[in-house]
């Protein structure tokens, strides 16, 4: 431009660059060096040219393209969830050790598949997954005698459980600790813990059910009557129709049905002293269970019941009623022999030792036969003591 421009576009000009139009439209070379630098005016930011936007855009559909790759096809997932359905349905009709190893091949599979997806979802039921894998392993740890391990494999399955916010998993971790810490001689943390799960949300009747019994059962050892028979009448007052998926749906070991319930009840009634109570809880365990075909009787529930109904006619001095009633037991095969029956015969045959019995060739062969039943029992071959399980 040789003139300025008119008027009005100057003043234009002048407005949007505050500047005189006369310094607008001077020579670069003209303005002073110090005037340059001192200015306010940034220098206009690269524009990218097209190429740089499609090479950003190539990037971001590739990082894309990888995240939906890392995706489980959900047939995978599906087949997790329906293994481990089963598995803790035939839980109580499958030996320990097999249970043992199918939980760990699953645990195994589920960490895998963690690594292969990126999907938020697919993560949470992934967690899912591994908090019911570790819980089985917990309960047959226990089964199985060896208390170190199964307390680990409870937490981890609360820890997975607390990841996704699932009330269920984390309460069902809690009872099991609750149970574990009973068994190694904490009734008072027993007590804590089985109220502490009670508190997560979401819960069902079963799950109310289940850790009333196990509290119960902790109030039981240490010798706090009205405590345990309120628990008792809490279990058996969860009635109201609700529901979780876990302990309902799934079910299974993660269940605890009234013949469940009423074969905890009964040993609680033991720990107090109190055989007429534990026999028309254990002989209702046994009826409850009889209705049923023998191949889904719950080995992990008909036994102890039995063991319990026995030990509650020894405590009325009924000799010949107890090997009654140890007669099924005593054809259960070594490799089911887990610490829950055990136990409950270690109690048995402590009962035998009364001076009422002494002399008794009824009762010395009772005892004979309790001796010789545990000693092949994998309990025993694990070394595990028994510290609190069922006192005398």
């Amino acid at each position: 431009m040789r003139t300025a421009p008119h008027a009005p576009t100057a003043r234009v000009l002048e407005q949007m660059f505050q500047r005189t139009i006369g310094n607008l439209l001077r020579s670069a070379a003209e303005e002073p060096t110090d005037e340059r630098e001192g200015t306010d005016w940034a220098p206009s930011p690269p524009v990218s040219d097209e190429s740089e936007l499609l090479m950003t855009a190539r990037d971001a559909a590739s990082h894309s393209g990888e995240a939906a790759a890392l995706r489980l096809d959900e047939l995978t997932l599906d087949q997790l969830h329906d293994d481990l359905l089963t598995l803790s349905r035939k839980y109580g009709c499958t030996a320990p050790s097999e249970v043992f190893e199918e939980a760990k091949n699953l645990l195994q599979q589920v960490q895998v598949n963690l690594e292969r997806t990126r999907s938020p979802e697919q993560h949470a039921r992934l967690y899912y997954a591994a908090a019911q894998a570790s819980a089985l392993l917990a309960a047959v740890s226990f089964g199985l005698g060896a208390l170190t391990p199964a307390v680990s494999f409870a937490r981890s399955a609360a820890q997975y459980g607390k990841t996704i916010d699932n009330g269920p998993v984390q309460a069902y971790a809690y009872g099991m600790l609750a149970f574990m810490a009973f068994w190694d001689g904490r009734p008072s943390e027993s007590v804590r813990l089985a109220k502490a799960g009670q508190q997560f949300g979401g819960l069902g009747d079963t799950a109310r059910r289940r850790l009333h019994a196990i509290e119960a059962r902790a109030h039981g050892h240490l010798r706090a009557d009205d405590q345990a028979q309120r628990a008792i009448r809490s279990a058996l007052e969860q009635t109201g129709g609700q529901r979780d998926e876990l302990h309902d749906d799934i079910g299974g070991e993660f269940g605890f049905d009234a013949a469940r319930t009423a074969m905890s009840n009964a040993t609680t009634c033991l720990l107090l002293r109190d055989p007429t109570g534990a026999e028309e809880f254990a002989s209702a365990a046994l009826s409850l269970l009889s209705s049923r075909p023998q191949a889904e009787v719950p080995i992990v529930v008909s036994g102890p019941a039995a063991i319990d109904l026995a030990r509650a006619r020894l405590m009325r001095d009924e000799v010949e009623g107890a090997q009654e009633a140890l007669t099924p037991v005593f054809q259960v095969p070594p490799g089911w022999r887990g610490s829950g029956m055990m136990e409950r015969l270690v109690a048995a045959r402590i009962e035998l030792t009364r001076p009422q019995f002494r002399g008794s060739p009824a009762a010395l062969s009772l005892a004979e036969q309790i001796e010789d039943f545990s000693a092949l029992s994998p309990v025993r071959r694990l070394g595990a003591q028994s510290p609190l399980a069922i006192e005398t």
